[in-house]
C-alpha cells in the first residue's frame, strides 16, 4: 500500500495533537511523504476529536474520507466516525472502546494499562505513536526515540525517559500484532524531501509576515487564528517584532494603524467575529489612506457559530465591509508556498498603496501540515515606500495616479497630518464639497493602478477542455487531487489565490467552457457571485459544503463526475 490514512479519535486533553506532531515529524525523516489534519469541538476537555495522518510514497496535501488505521482513544470514538469506518478499516484499541465492531480486523490493545505501569495514562499517545511507527515498514526504534528527544526536549530526564519507554512498549504491540496478522504497511522509499520542510498554515503565513518585514503584531486570540500570534510571538527576539496582545479586537487594529503611521510593518491576525470589531479600524485606515495587513482564518458563523471548525464564508464580510468607499486587495492562499509569498506580497503592497491588504484562510488551511519546499529567499524583494518629508509636504497631495507621498513623524521637516474626518490636501478637516470630491477620486484612482498588478488564477489541466472548474483558497490541494482521480481531459480547472481584485481576463475561460463548476466551502456560493458582478458570467453548477468540515478528496470527485 502506497497510500496509508491513519486516524486517532479521543477526547480533548489526550494529547492526540502530540502523536500528530511526532508521527509526522518521523515520518518526513524517514524520507516519506505526510499530510495531517484535524477537527476538534470547542471544548478544553471531553468530546471527540480526530486527526488525520496520511502516509505515503507520493507527496500527500489533502483530507479524505478513507480510513485504514483507526486508533480509538475514547468510548465515543468509533460512533462519531461511524460513516467513514469500513470492513477493511484496521481499528486498534482498547476492549471497551472496539467491541460495539463486529469483524476481524480489530484488534485489542490496553493502551491504559500499559500506560499507568510506565506512571500515569498520559503516556497512552506516545505508547500509539510507537505503535503506528512499527506498523509502517522502514521506520526503526532509534528513529522514533530520537524524535521523542527532540520533542520532550524542554521537559525533565524522568520525563523523556518514560516517554522513550513509552514509545518502546508500543513499537513491541506493533510486532506482536503483525504476529497476530494484521496489516503490515510496506511504503519504503528512498530518502528525497531533504530539501523540503514540514509546516501548517499558520507557520506559513507567519514566516511570510517575517519575510515582508513585519516588526509589529497586535490581536486579541481567537481560534483559528491565534496560531499566528503565537508563531510570531515566538521569534519576536529573533526578528525584532513588537508583539502585544491587546485587550479587544478594537484596541488591536488601532494600535496597528499607529505603528504603519510611526513607520513600522504591523499587522493583525482574527477571525470573522473579531474582525467584526475591527470595521471601523479598516474604515479609518481607509480615510486617512494608511496601510494595514490583515489576516482573517475562517470559521463558521453567524456569530460564535462553530469556533473550531472551518468555512469559507467571510468572502463578502471582508469585501464589503467598512463604510464609505476604498479599495483594497484580498488574497487566498491554496498552498503554502502561495501563503508565504502572498503575506510576503501583502506589506509591500499595502505599503505601495497605502490600503487595507487582507490574507484570508480558514481552520482547515490554517490547521493542516504538509511538506514544501523551503521558501526561495532570493525571491524575496521588500520596499518601503515612505518619503523624507519636506516644509512644505502635503500628506494628501493630489496625483495622477492617486497614490500621495507618505511620510511619517520626525522623519524630514514636515507635518504628517491625518485626520478620520474629511480633510483637504494638507490634513487639515475640511467640509468643503468641491474638496471632498477631489478626495474621494483620489482614492478611488488607486484601484487602477491596483488592478495591474492582480494575479492571475492558476490554471491545470488541457486548454482545450469542455468542463471548467473553479476553485478558491484552501480547496486547491483538494481540488487537484479529486481532478487527478477523474482523469479527464475534457475537464480545466481554475484557481484564484487573488480574490479581490478579480482578474478581468478571466472571461475567455468562462465563455470556452459548455459547463462551470464551482467549489466553495459555504452556503450561497460568495465567489461565484463575486464573478458574476465582475464579468456577468453566471457559473452553471456550484459544488457547496457548509457543516463545519473540509470537503473530502471522495465527495468532491464524486460531485464532479455526477456534473459531467
Amino acid at each position: 500500500m502506497s497510500d496509508v490514512s491513519i486516524v486517532l479519535c479521543g477526547e480533548a486533553g489526550q494529547g492526540i495533537q502530540t502523536v500528530e506532531q511526532l508521527l509526522s515529524r518521523i515520518v518526513h525523516k524517514q524520507g516519506l511523504y505526510v499530510f495531517t489534519t484535524k477537527e476538534y469541538m470547542s471544548r478544553v476537555r471531553g468530546g471527540s476529536n480526530s486527526t488525520q495522518i496520511r502516509i505515503s510514497i507520493n507527496p500527500v496535501k489533502a483530507y479524505v474520507d478513507k480510513i485504514d488505521i483507526l486508533v480509538p482513544l475514547s468510548k465515543n470514538a468509533i460512533s462519531h466516525l461511524q460513516k467513514k469506518i469500513t470492513k477493511e478499516t484496521l481499528i486498534i484499541g482498547e476492549k471497551t472502546y472496539i467491541e460495539c465492531i463486529n469483524g476481524s480486523n480489530t484488534f485489542e490493545v490496553n493502551f491504559n494499562q500499559i500506560a499507568r505501569s510506565i506512571g500515569d495514562s498520559v503516556f497512552t499517545n506516545v505508547i500509539a505513536v510507537g505503535l503506528l511507527s512499527s506498523l509502517c515498514n522502514n521506520i526503526k526504534i532509534e528513529n522514533v526515540k530520537l524524535e521523542i528527544n527532540h520533542f520532550f526536549s524542554n521537559k525533565k530526564n524522568d520525563i523523556i525517559q518514560k516517554n522513550r519507554e513509552a514509545a518502546e512498549k508500543g513499537y513491541a504491540l506493533g510486532k506482536e500484532l503483525k504476529k497476530k496478522g494484521i496489516r503490515f504497511f510496506d511504503i519504503t522509499k528512498e530518502k528525497n524531501n531533504e530539501k523540503s520542510i514540514l509546516i501548517n498554515g499558520t507557520q506559513a503565513i507567519g514566516l511570510g509576515a517575517i519575510a515582508g518585514g513585519c516588526n509589529f503584531i497586535s490581536s486579541y486570540p481567537m481560534s483559528p487564528s491565534t496560531g499566528v500570534l503565537n508563531f510570531l510571538s515566538k521569534y519576536a527576539d529573533d526578528f525584532e517584532i513588537l508583539v502585544e496582545q491587546a485587550e479587544d479586537e478594537i484596541s488591536a487594529i488601532n494600535m496597528v494603524l499607529g505603528a504603519w503611521y510611526a513607520g513600522a510593518r504591523a499587522m493583525v491576525t482574527t477571525s470573522g467575529g473579531g474582525y467584526a470589531l475591527m470595521i471601523e479600524g479598516i474604515s479609518l485606515a481607509g480615510m486617512i489612506e494608511s496601510p494595514v495587513v490583515i489576516h482573517v482564518a475562517q470559521r463558521p458563523g453567524p456569530a460564535t457559530g462553530l469556533p473550531t471548525r472551518t468555512e469559507q464564508a467571510d468572502l463578502e464580510h471582508i469585501l464589503y465591509s467598512g463604510h464609505g468607499e476604498f479599495p483594497r486587495i484580498i488574497f487566498a492562499p491554496g498552498t503554502l508556498e502561495d501563503a508565504f509569498y502572498l503575506t510576503q506580497k501583502a506589506f509591500n503592497l499595502a505599503d505601495k498603496y497605502q490600503i487595507p491588504v487582507f490574507v484570508l484562510s480558514d481552520q482547515y488551511f490554517v490547521d493542516s501540515y504538509y511538506q514544501t519546499e523551503i521558501p526561495k529567499i532570493d525571491k524575496i524583494q521588500n520596499k518601503r515606500y515612505f518619503i523624507r518629508t519636506k516644509k512644505d509636504y502635503k500628506r494628501y497631495h493630489l496625483s495622477d495616479n492617486g497614490i500621495s507621498p507618505r511620510g511619517i513623524p520626525e522623519f524630514g521637516q514636515g507635518l504628517v497630518c491625518v485626520d478620520s474626518d474629511e480633510h483637504n490636501e494638507e490634513g487639515c478637516i475640511t467640509e468643503d464639497m468641491g474638496t471632498r470630491t477631489r478626495m474621494v477620486d483620489n482614492r478611488l484612482r488607486k484601484q487602477f493602478e491596483i488592478e495591474k498588478e492582480t494575479i492571475f488564477p492558476d490554471f491545470v489541466g488541457h486548454e482545450d477542455y469542455k468542463y471548467l472548474v473553479i476553485g478558491w483558497g484552501s480547496t486547491y490541494h483538494i481540488l487537484r487531487e479529486a481532478l487527478k482521480r477523474i482523469n479527464n481531459h475534457d475537464i480545466g480547472f481554475l484557481h484564484f489565490k487573488q480574490i479581490y481584485p478579480v482578474h478581468r481576463n478571466i472571461e475567455d475561460y468562462l465563455k470556452k467552457a459548455e459547463k462551470t463548476i464551482i467549489v466553495e466551502n459555504n452556503a450561497t456560493s460568495q465567489f461565484a457571485k463575486l464573478i458574476k458582478q465582475y464579468t456577468g458570467y453566471s457559473i452553471q453548477h456550484h459544488v457547496l459544503q457548509y457543516n463545519g468540515l473540509p470537503f473530502s478528496v471522495e465527495a468532491v470527485e464524486s460531485k464532479i463526475r455526477n456534473i459531467i
